[in-house]
């Protein structure tokens, strides 16, 4: 069985340093479509070294840029096919702001392994603290297509209840053709977001936008948005990849406010408004 579960629950959590500085953080905000207008005031602290502020989204790159999809797949009891794999949401708990330049602890560690029949769904938590105490948990769900069956606990079913009434802000944002090419170089060299021999042996028309490049896009769009554009009022971020998104397309993002949070839905314009993210929500101060 590709997948031992017990193995890799039990496996030790694997620990290193990471560091990184604003070279990085300016390249993730590039890679998730910051910058235009190059000379907007607002976009200039996401680009410009002397104004720059850290996405909180971030996180999910820094350091090696390895992420969780990536990283998951290399510990003990896991062992599957790449072309196999798919990134089935993503949780950031925040528990202060992120330097521009900082060197920290991480702890990676598979927290759950889930059976859900034709596929198997890991759940990599990794841990960050630098010198003065924690810094984010990310929790990444690695969706993994063919690998079930094994007669594992399913996990939690439950999902929130959908946001009702009209949206209180929409706003698009257009992904460029290049986006994967550069949103890549923040680590993530899944040969499936660049081969197109690659993508189709995954079965898809052509490589894929990955899909922490959305999730960035979509808090940015709330930060600005909603927050004030603010980075720091972000408390947590979670959401479900529902669908894929291809380079050269439009995100549809909608917004509900609630006192506290933003529920948030993503979909492709292009595509007849074809989910991207569900599930979606940003707890703010």
């Amino acid at each position: 069985m590709p997948i031992d579960a017990a193995k890799a629950l039990a496996a030790e959590p694997r620990t290193g340093e990471i560091s990184w500085g604003p070279k990085d953080v300016q390249l993730y905000h590039l890679g998730i479509g910051a910058g235009i207008p190059a000379t907007d005031p607002d976009e200039l602290r996401y680009t410009l070294e002397s104004r720059l502020h850290v996405l909180p989204s971030f996180a999910t790159v820094a350091g090696s840029g390895t992420p969780g999809v990536i990283s998951g797949l290399s510990m003990p009891g896991v062992e599957v096919d790449l072309a196999r794999v798919l990134h089935g949401g993503q949780t950031l708990t925040l528990h202060r702001p992120i330097p521009v330049t900082g060197t920290a602890r991480a702890t990676h560690r598979i927290a759950a392994v889930y059976d859900k029949g034709k596929a198997a769904i890991l759940v990599l938590r990794t841990e960050v603290a630098d010198a003065d105490g924690p810094l984010w948990t990310n929790d990444s769900q690695i969706f993994l297509r063919g690998e079930g069956g094994w007669g594992g606990d399913r996990g939690p079913a439950a999902r929130p209840d959908p946001p009702t009434g009209p949206p209180e802000r929409t706003v698009e944002r257009p992904i460029r053709e290049d986006q994967a090419l550069l949103y890549r170089l923040s680590g993530d060299y899944n040969p499936l977001h660049a081969d197109p021999e690659f993508a189709k042996l995954a079965g898809f028309d052509r490589p894929i936008l990955h899909g922490l490049c959305s999730y960035g896009m979509t808090l940015k769009a709330v930060v600005d948005t909603l927050l004030g554009a603010d980075v720091t009022r972000v408390r947590s971020y979670t959401t479900r990849f529902a669908g894929v998104v291809y380079p050269g397309e439009t995100l549809r993002i909608r917004m509900w406010r609630s006192p506290g949070s933003v529920r948030v839905a993503v979909s492709a314009i292009e595509r007849d408004d074809a989910p991207v993210l569900a599930d979606t929500t940003v707890e703010h101060s």
